[in-house]
């Protein structure tokens, strides 16, 4: 199929986008990264959340609830994305391909930034899930974990990597 009247540049240059603030970066808007990166922190927030409370309510220790929390979180991370790519109409071997190429590193940076927030505040680890702390550290986790993944979201979508590769399926 020839696209190449679709893509003259003159009609509609996506390099020309500006993103938030005015600011970009290889051709990607801080809006289409910060969007991906909601998207991935959804999924992992969920999972996270569950993995925690399950480890908590059941008196684990402390690297068993984080181990349990961080296998849910990449679980339902990747769930979001293979969900979306199975009603585009994909397989299930190449939806799951599609999920992981997307969401790895997204991921992988969202849980190292967000557990290692939980892992140094003083307390948190231990508090219970009736403690301001456990939700405080843990939400606060995500916040920060967002400002971490959505430059890098930015950088990898720009070249054609993580969620890039999902917006062949939207």
């Amino acid at each position: 199929m020839d696209h190449s009247a679709h893509h003259t540049g003159t009609a509609h240059d996506h390099t020309a986008h500006v993103g938030h603030a005015g600011h970009q970066m290889g051709g990607v808007t801080w809006g289409a990264a910060a969007k991906a990166t909601l998207h991935c922190l959804t999924g992992c927030a969920i999972g996270e959340i569950l993995g925690m409370v399950i480890g908590t309510a059941l008196m684990w220790g402390n690297v068993q609830t984080m181990i349990l929390a961080i296998t849910l979180a990449f679980i339902f991370g990747y769930s979001f994305t293979l969900f979306a790519v199975r009603r585009a109409g994909l397989d299930w071997k190449s939806a799951i391909k599609v999920a992981l190429a997307a969401d790895t590193v997204s991921i992988a940076v969202m849980e190292l930034v967000d557990n290692g927030i939980i892992a140094l505040t003083p307390g948190a680890m231990d508090a219970h899930l009736s403690d301001a702390l456990f939700w405080t550290a843990l939400l606060g986790g995500f916040a920060v974990a967002f400002l971490f993944t959505t430059p890098v979201n930015k950088w990898m979508i720009g070249r054609g990597k993580g969620h890039a590769v999902v917006h062949a399926y939207h």
